[in-house]
C-alpha cells in the first residue's frame, strides 16, 4: 500500500534529523538494516478451537464478536489492519452472523489488502502429534473455502501456539505455495542463545530430500511470543488490552470487562508511547534488521475492535509524530506487509537442515512431554476417523465415476462426507488431538468425530446396497474396529462381512469379527471356502473371535458370508493353553525354561519361569535378539507447594520408572492361522484382578497367499488402567542390541528424525521424550527393531538397548490455573493401543516399514450386512457389482488422496478471481466433475537401492478403473494454485546468492508424471463422461 503523503513528508524530515545526528554524535544505535527502526504492528486475535471452552461457548462469549466488530472497525479507518487466522471461526461467523453487509465489507477490506487470512487452515494445528494426511486435510479444507469464497490463496504461516515446531510442517506448507513461515514456542534456552546471536530468522529445508525445492524463510518469535506485553510500568492493568479480557458463558451487557487497560489520554500517552518503544527496541535488538514485528493482540482479544482501535490509533499517531524523539517509526500491517519487507532487505540468510523443535521446555522443569500421550483415547478416535475418512472418500469418488445414475443423492453424500472433514480438521487443533483440553471439550471433539464416522459410515452401507442391488429391508451396518470405544456387537451367523481395502496396494490381512457361535464356515463371492480361525475371546465368555484371512485388490472390496456349519468345519480352532502365574521376583536366573512361539518370520522365546518375553529370532538371517518387555510407572508429584507437577501438558517424573507386577499370567491360543499370546500383569502374586494386558499376535499364511508384510509383524495389544492418581504408565522394551540410548521417531508420518539422549542438570527423563505419530525404532550396526503406532505417543530411549512408550496418564494437581480450567487430566479410562513390531536387518525392515505403517494406519474397513437373496456370484459377475477395478500403485508410492471435494471455483485463476470480483461465483449443486488425487513418494534420497528410485507414473494408467481421463491438471498441495503459475519467494543465502523465485516442479506432460523421493503432487483430474 502506498503510503500517505503526510507521512512521506515525515520520513523525509526523520531522514535529514539522522543525518544530522550521525554528523554531530556518530551513529545511533540500533539493528542492524538500513533507517530508522519501522515497527510492524499486527492486530490479531488468537482463537483455541477447543482448549477449555468449546467452540460453541466461544462464538456465543466473544469469536463472533470479533470479526464483527474488526470489520466494522477497519471500514473507519484506511490505516488499520488485522490477520484472521483459524478458517472454523470465520466460516461458522460467515455462514452465520455476517450481515450481507459485513460480507461486502471483507471482499473490500481482502482487495486492499487491510484484512489478510494467514495460515488459512481450519484450525492452527498442532505439530506433534498430527498425521500428515490431518495436516493436509485441515489446510485444504480451509483453503478451498477462502479460494471458493474470496479467491485468495494465503501465503504465510503463523504457528505461534503449537507446542514445539515440526520439520514437515514446514515442508507442507512450502508445497502449498507459502512464502514464509512463523512459529514461537521452541526450547527456552534454545530460544535465549538464537536471541543473542540473532538467528530467530533462517531458511528451513525442512525435509533432506527436497531440500531447496521446498525451503521456507522461518521466523522464530522472539521471547515476547505471540502477545503484547502485559505488564506496563504506569498501571496495574495489562497493557494495550482496551477491550479487556473475555468474559465466559456471556458478554457482559454493560460493556465493561475485567482489566480492561487505561483509556489514552493527553496525561498518559506519552507513557504508552515510550512503553511500546522501549519493547520495539529491545525486540529490534535481536533480529538483523530493523524491521520491527509487533504483534498487538493475544488470547481472546479484539472482541470490541472499536475501543481497541481508537486508543491505538492515539498512541501510533503519537510515536510517529515524536518519530525523531523516539526513533522509532509504526505503522498497522499484517504479516505479509513484515515478511515483504524482510524480504526486500535481500540478505542472506543461514540454512537450518531438516532439524526440527522438539521437545519443547518453557523452563528445567517444565518439559512439554506429557501431552505427547495424555488423552490416549482421543488419540486413538481422531486417527481411527481419519482413517475411516479417508476410506470413505476414495470409495465414494469412485462410485460417482462408476455410477453416474447412481440411486443415492450425491449431494446428501457429500455433506457426510464433510461432516467428518469439519470434525477431523478440528480436531487437530494445537488443544485438540494433542489432549490438552477441559473435559467438556473432550467430549465435544468426540461426539463431532463419531457423528462424522457414523455418517461416513452410513454412506458406505447404502453404496454396498445400490451396488448390489439389495432390497431395502436388508441391512448393512459398518464399524472400524477400535477396542477403546468398546467391541462392537457380535454379528450373528449366516450374515455377510464385507471388507473394503483403502489402500492402492493389494493386501493380505486378517480381519476379526466376534461372533456368538464356536462353529461356523466361511465362504467368498464364488462360494469357496475361506481360510479362517475361531477361538475363545479375551473379552467376553459369550463370543468368540472369528479371524478371516482376506486377500484384497487396492482400492476395492470383497464380501465373505459366514455361515453355521452343519457337519463339516472350515473354520480352524484355536486352542487355549494356560500357564500358572509365575513371580516375577524370583525367577532363577539359570536353568530357563523356554516356550517357542513360531511362524515363518520369527520364533518368540517367553521364558517359563517368569511368563515374560525372553527372545525373538529372525528367522531368514536366523539373527537372535534378546528382548523382554515391563509396565513401568512414573510417580509424579500434584502438591504445587512440593515441586514440579506433571499436568496436560508437562511431564515432570519424581523419580525413575517404578516396575507395576510382581506376578505374571500367561495363556497361549495356538491354531493354524493365529497364534495369541496373552500376558496378563498382577500387583503381586495374591492380586485377583490385572491392571495390564498384553496380546501378542503371530499370523501363519498359508501357501497361496502374499504373506510377506503380514508373516513380518508381531502384533501387540496393550490394555492398560484404570491407573492410580498421579501415574504415567509405560512399556518399556529392552534389547541386547547395543545402541548407545540413539533413538529414531517420525516426524507426523512423514520422515524420520533422529533423537540423541542428551544429559541436562534437571528433569532428563521427561526433556529427552520425543513424539511417536506412527513410527519409532533403535539399532545397532546390523539389527533394526521397529515399533509402528495406530496413534501418537510419547518415546523415548532411557538406557542403551532400550525403547520406552508412554501408553497412558492419570494426574491431578493443586495449580491454580489448571484447576480454574479443569485440566488436570483425572482421565480414569482404559486404554488399547496397538502396535506392530518389526525385527530384522535395517535393509528388510527399510523395505518394510513405511508400506506397515500404511496398513496399520488403513486398516480394512468392516462392514456386515444381511444382504435377502443374495446367491453366490460366477466369476464373470464379480466385476459387475462391486466398486473395484483396482487401483494400484507401485510400493515406493502412496495414494494419499482420492476424493471429490466438492469445490465450485475456476481451477483458471483470473476467471475465479473476477467471477468473485462480479459477484458470480457459481451457486448451486456441488462439482462433482472434478477429482482429488494426490501421490507420494514414502522413501528419502539414498534410503534404499530400489525403493528411493524415482518412478514414473501414467495417471491414465493409473485411474482406467474409474474412466477415460480426459485431463489432467497439477496443483499446489491444497488445490488452488496452478503449479505452472506458482512462483514462491526464493530467499538469498550463503549457498544461493541470487533472490528470486522458485518453481522446481516437474510438470507432467500427457498424463506421465515422475514421481521423487519425499514428494507430494497434487493433480486436479477430469474424466469423460458416461
Amino acid at each position: 500500500m502506498r503510503p500517505p503523503p503526510l507521512l512521506l513528508l515525515l520520513l523525509l524530515l526523520l531522514l535529514l534529523l539522522l543525518l544530522l545526528l550521525l554528523l554531530l554524535f556518530g551513529p545511533v544505535p540500533r539493528a542492524a538494516g538500513r533507517g530508522p527502526l519501522r515497527a510492524f504492528v499486527v492486530a490479531h486475535s488468537h482463537m483455541d478451537v477447543g482448549w477449555v471452552y468449546t467452540v460453541q461457548e466461544s462464538m456465543h462469549a466473544y469469536a463472533a464478536n470479533v470479526y464483527t466488530s474488526v470489520v466494522e472497525e477497519l471500514m473507519k479507518g484506511k490505516q488499520r489492519k488485522f490477520i484472521a487466522v483459524e478458517q472454523e471461526f470465520f466460516r461458522l461467523w460467515w455462514d452465520a452472523v455476517a450481515t450481507d453487509m459485513h460480507k461486502q465489507q471483507v471482499h473490500k477490506l481482502l482487495q486492499e489488502g487491510r484484512l489478510e487470512f494467514v495460515i488459512g487452515g481450519q484450525v492452527m494445528h498442532d505439530e506433534a502429534v498430527t498425521l500428515i494426511d490431518d495436516q493436509i486435510l485441515q489446510l485444504t479444507e480451509g483453503h478451498g473455502f477462502l479460494y471458493e469464497t474470496f479467491g485468495i490463496r494465503p501465503q504465510f504461516s503463523w504457528h505461534v501456539d503449537p507446542f514445539g515446531a515440526s520439520a514437515t510442517t514446514p515442508t507442507l506448507f512450502a508445497m502449498a505455495g507459502f512464502n514464509a513461515h512463523l512459529i514461537s514456542r521452541i526450547d527456552y534456552d534454545l530460544k535465549a542463545d538464537m536471541q543473542k546471536n540473532k538467528k530467530l530468522q533462517f531458511v528451513w529445508q525442512g525435509s533432506p530430500s527436497l531440500s531447496e525445492s521446498q525451503e521456507i524463510f522461518t521466523h522464530v518469535m522472539d521471547q515476547y511470543s505471540y502477545c503484547t506485553p502485559s505488564q506496563i510500568p504506569f498501571s496495574n492493568r495489562s497493557g494495550f488490552y482496551w477491550n479487556g479480557i473475555a468474559v465466559f458463558p456471556d458478554p457482559p451487557k454493560d460493556g465493561v470487562y475485567p482489566n480492561m487497560s487505561l483509556p489514552v489520554t493527553d496525561t498518559n500517552i506519552h507513557l504508552y508511547a515510550q512503553t511500546m518503544v522501549a519493547n520495539i527496541k529491545e525486540r529490534a535488538s535481536w533480529f538483523r534488521t530493523s524491521d520491527v514485528l509487533w504483534p498487538w493482540g493475544c488470547d481472546k482479544q479484539f472482541f470490541n475492535a472499536s475501543v481497541q482501535y481508537s486508543n491505538m490509533d492515539l498512541v501510533l499517531d503519537y510515536i510517529n509524530e515524536h518519530s525523531d524523539q523516539f526513533g522509532v517509526i509504526v505503522q498497522y500491517a499484517t504479516v505479509g506487509d513484515y515478511f515483504q519487507a524482510v524480504y526486500n532487505r535481500s540478505l542472506a540468510w543461514e540454512i537450518r537442515d531438516s532439524r526440527d523443535f522438539f521437545p519443547y521446555s518453557t523452563e528445567p522443569f517444565q518439559a512439554w512431554t506429557g501431552f505427547y500421550t495424555s488423552r490416549s483415547i482421543l488419540k486413538g478416535i481422531a486417527r481411527r476417523a481419519s482413517s475411516l475418512l479417508y476410506a470413505g472418500e476414495s470409495f465414494f469418488t469412485q462410485y460417482v465415476r462408476k455410477q453416474p445414475a447412481s440411486s443415492i443423492c450425491k449431494c446428501q453424500a457429500l455433506k457426510q462426507l464433510q461432516s467428518l472433514r469439519w470434525a477431523v480438521s478440528e480436531v487437530q487443533h494445537h488443544d485438540g488431538i494433542t489432549g490438552t483440553e477441559s473435559p467438556k471439550v473432550k467430549d465435544m471433539y468426540v461426539d463431532n468425530l463419531m457423528y462424522g464416522m457414523f455418517n461416513v459410515k452410513k454412506l458406505m452401507a447404502s453404496i454396498i446396497f445400490d451396488l448390489n442391488n439389495a432390497e431395502k429391508n436388508g441391512e448393512v451396518y459398518s464399524y472400524v474396529y477400535s477396542k477403546d470405544a468398546g467391541k462392537p456387537g457380535t454379528t450373528d451367523v449366516d450374515q455377510y462381512v464385507i471388507v473394503y481395502n483403502p489402500l492402492a496396494w493389494n493386501i493380505t490381512t486378517f480381519v476379526m469379527v466376534s461372533i456368538s457361535h464356536s462353529s461356523v464356515n466361511v465362504y467368498d463371492e464364488l462360494g469357496h471356502s475361506v481360510p479362517a480361525q475361531i477361538q475363545s475371546s479375551a473379552e467376553s465368555h459369550f463370543t468368540y473371535d472369528l479371524y478371516i484371512l482376506v486377500a484384497i485388490s487396492g482400492l476395492s472390496y470383497r464380501k465373505y458370508s459366514v455361515k453355521p456349519s452343519l457337519g463339516k468345519q472350515s473354520a480352524f480352532i484355536g486352542r487355549s493353553v494356560k500357564y500358572k502365574q509365575k513371580d516375577i521376583t524370583r525367577a532363577c536366573q539359570q536353568s530357563r525354561r523356554l516356550l517357542p512361539v513360531v511362524n515363518d518370520c520369527y520364533q518368540i522365546m517367553f521364558d517359563q519361569d517368569t511368563n515374560l518375553m525372553h527372545s525373538i529370532t529372525e528367522r531368514e538371517t536366523n539373527q537372535t535378539v534378546r528382548l523382554t518387555q515391563e509396565f513401568l510407572e512414573y510417580h509424579v508429584n500434584g502438591d504445587v507447594k512440593k515441586g514440579p507437577i506433571s499436568d496436560n501438558y508437562l511431564f515432570a517424573p519424581n523419580t525413575s520408572a517404578v516396575p507395576v507386577s510382581k506376578a505374571v499370567g500367561l495363556e497361549v491360543i495356538s491354531g493354524n492361522l493365529v497364534t495369541e499370546i496373552r500376558q496378563y500383569f498382577y500387583s503381586n502374586v495374591t492380586a485377583q484382578e490385572y491392571v495390564y494386558v498384553v496380546y501378542t499376535r503371530m499370523y501363519m499364511v498359508p501357501d497361496g497367499y502374499d504373506g510377506k508384510l503380514l508373516c513380518h509383524r508381531i502384533e501387540q495389544e496393550y490394555s492398560a488402567g484404570p491407573l492410580e492418581l498421579n501415574r504415567e504408565a509405560v512399556l518399556r522394551t529392552s534389547t541386547n542390541l547395543n545402541t548407545g540410548q540413539l533413538l529414531y521417531t517420525d516426524s507426523n508420518g512423514y520422515q524420520i528424525q533422529k533423537r540423541l539422549f542428551k544429559a541436562y542438570v534437571n528433569n532428563t527423563v521427561a526433556r529427552n521424550y520425543y513424539p511417536m505419530v506412527q513410527t519409532a525404532y533403535i539399532e545397532d550396526s546390523s539389527t533394526r527393531l521397529m515399533l509402528l503406532a495406530e496413534r501418537a505417543h510419547g518415546v523415548s530411549s532411557q538406557g542403551n538397548g532400550q525403547v520406552e512408550v508412554m501408553l497412558h496418564r492419570r494426574l491431578w494437581n493443586n495449580l491454580e490455573w489448571d484447576l480454574n480450567y479443569n485440566l488436570t487430566l483425572n482421565d480414569t479410562s482404559v486404554v488399547r493401543p496397538v502396535f506392530w513390531l518389526i525385527l530384522g536387518t535395517k535393509s528388510v525392515t527399510s523395505t518394510l516399514y513405511r508400506t506397515s505403517g500404511l496398513a496399520l494406519e488403513h486398516r480394512p474397513v468392516v462392514m456386515f450386512g444381511a444382504l435377502s437373496g443374495d446367491k453366490p456370484k460366477l466369476a464373470g459377475q464379480l466385476q459387475l457389482n462391486s466398486v473395484h477395478s483396482s487401483v494400484t500403485v507401485p510400493p515406493n508410492l502412496h495414494l494419499q488422496t482420492l476424493s471429490i471435494p466438492g469445490w465450485k471455483y475456476s481451477s483458471n485463476h483470473t476467471e475465479q478471481v473476477h467471477s468473485v470480483h462480479m459477484g458470480k461465483q457459481k451457486q448451486g449443486d456441488a462439482d462433482f466433475s472434478r477429482v482429488l488425487l494426490r501421490i507420494r513418494h514414502l522413501y528419502e534420497v539414498g534410503e534404499d537401492p530400489v525403493l528411493s528410485q524415482p518412478v514414473i507414473v501414467n495417471l491414465k494408467s493409473l485411474l482406467k478403473g474409474l474412466g477415460s481421463v480426459m485431463s489432467v491438471e497439477e496443483r499446489s498441495l491444497t488445490g488452488t494454485w496452478d503449479i505452472n503459475t506458482l512462483k514462491r519467494w526464493k530467499w538469498k543465502t550463503a549457498q544461493y546468492p541470487s533472490k528470486g523465485f522458485s518453481n522446481n516442479t516437474e510438470t507432467s506432460e500427457n498424463c506421465i508424471v515422475t514421481v521423487h523421493p519425499m514428494e507430494i503432487r497434487t493433480f486436479f483430474v477430469y474424466f469423460q463422461d458416461q
